[in-house]
């Protein structure tokens, strides 16, 4: 049973309880019965369901107020994909902008199982598990809708203005809780909160300021939610209704002393295969003019299948053990039957694939055998790479 103190911890009002947490409280515990009654999520552990339970519940309290994140991300999927709900969105005309929708708990039911077990984290939106198992609890937010009373505590971004001195206190709070414990946020963080952790020693007291400070650091830099977005662009998002401006920057940069001698090589090709560490390491002295004689990045000695790819103005990426996937007209590696189990892992594992790489592969089509474990829908990937790779891999795809 989810407890107040874990229910509260997820409201924005926290650590204060406001009158409506009761009932929202009950509302998520009555979705996990649910799930017990009619034996639905039976591959998930009971506490990863009451986080999806919090997760839908955050989103139903959401759109009853519109308090905006969900209609940030809606809008924003909408600019990026042309379609409202990635995986679930086909063009149907009956979606109701801030209001509660089918497709909406089916997404944020995959959303929170997948980004909170590990086990099953790379599962497939359509399966069976999660359509049926989301059906039902939307039935059950549909059924009290009409009489569920407004959580105030989430009207928290009404009538807010980024720039202005006196929401300062407000638009820090906001940005809190968005980034720590937002519904929306907090699955797709949970890897990065986890890589952060196992960093620091928590068994001696003095690291607990030092989590603290990385925590803090984080906010600042990393991004966060299903589309990797930073905190300053989720709250212009919420509270703006647009992205920052970001002024194109009229500095030139000169081309890469790499680019030059690479694109030179390869006959203007800005990516090239590599089946072993030697191939690799000649291309870097034959081509590059790296010193003779000797082994360079030796680290990579005893891996293959290496994409080397350059940039006009960040110079070379290298990336190992993927070439197998990638289906290039030039790349004798590719491996169709290889690619069809591991291909996904590109777009889910993170530090599989360089994020430039990786955007350049799949605008270019050469991954066409990434499927969802278990499936042979190659579609639902093609269609959905970049919401993907986005909401698995973070900043490992967005940072830069």
């Amino acid at each position: 049973m989810i407890t107040m103190p874990q229910f509260i911890l997820r409201q924005p009002a926290a650590p204060e309880e406001t009158k409506t947490d009761a009932y929202y409280l009950a509302l998520a515990n009555r979705l996990v019965e649910i799930a017990k009654e009619q034996n639905l999520f039976l591959s998930y552990p009971e506490k990863v369901v009451e986080r999806a339970a919090m997760a839908v519940v955050g989103y139903y309290q959401d759109v009853i107020c519109d308090s905006g994140v969900w209609r940030s991300f809606i809008c924003e999927n909408r600019r990026l994909y042309g379609v409202t709900v990635p995986f679930y969105d086909n063009g149907d005309e009956d979606y109701m902008d801030y209001e509660l929708n089918r497709i909406d708990v089916r997404f944020m039911v995959w959303y929170s199982l997948s980004m909170n077990y590990e086990e099953k984290r790379v599962e497939y939106p359509l399966a069976d598990e999660i359509l049926s198992g989301a059906d039902a609890w939307w039935s059950e937010l549909d059924r009290v809708y009409d009489e569920s009373p407004m959580p105030e505590d989430f009207r928290m971004t009404h009538e807010l203005e980024i720039h202005a001195e006196e929401d300062s206190e407000a638009i820090y709070r906001l940005g809190n809780w968005l980034f720590m414990h937002c519904y929306l946020m907090t699955p797709a963080y949970a890897m990065t909160l986890s890589e952060i952790a196992s960093s620091i020693d928590l068994t001696k007291e003095e690291n607990v300021a030092e989590l603290q400070k990385r925590m803090e650091q984080s906010m600042m830099e990393d991004p966060t939610g299903p589309l990797a977005l930073y905190l300053r662009e989720w709250l212009y998002l919420i509270v703006e209704g647009k992205l920052p401006h970001v002024p194109k920057s009229k500095k030139v940069i000169p081309e890469h002393k790499y680019y030059t001698a690479f694109t030179k090589a390869t006959g203007g090709e800005v990516i090239k295969f590599f089946s072993s560490y030697k191939e690799l390491n000649d291309f870097f002295i034959t081509a590059l003019g790296w010193e003779d004689n000797e082994e360079h990045l030796p680290q990579m000695k005893g891996e293959h299948d290496f994409i080397l790819m350059v940039n006009r103005e960040k110079g070379m990426l290298l990336a190992k053990n993927i070439a197998r996937c990638v289906a290039h007209p030039q790349n004798p590696m590719y491996d169709r039957d290889y690619a069809r189990i591991h291909a996904i892992e590109l777009l889910t594992e993170r530090g599989c694939c360089p994020g430039d790489l990786l955007k350049y592969i799949c605008d270019n089509g050469w991954l066409p055998d990434a499927v969802f474990p278990g499936t042979e829908d190659h579609e639902i990937v093609s269609k959905n790479h970049d919401f993907i790779s986005r909401c698995y891999l973070q900043q490992y795809y967005r940072g830069d």
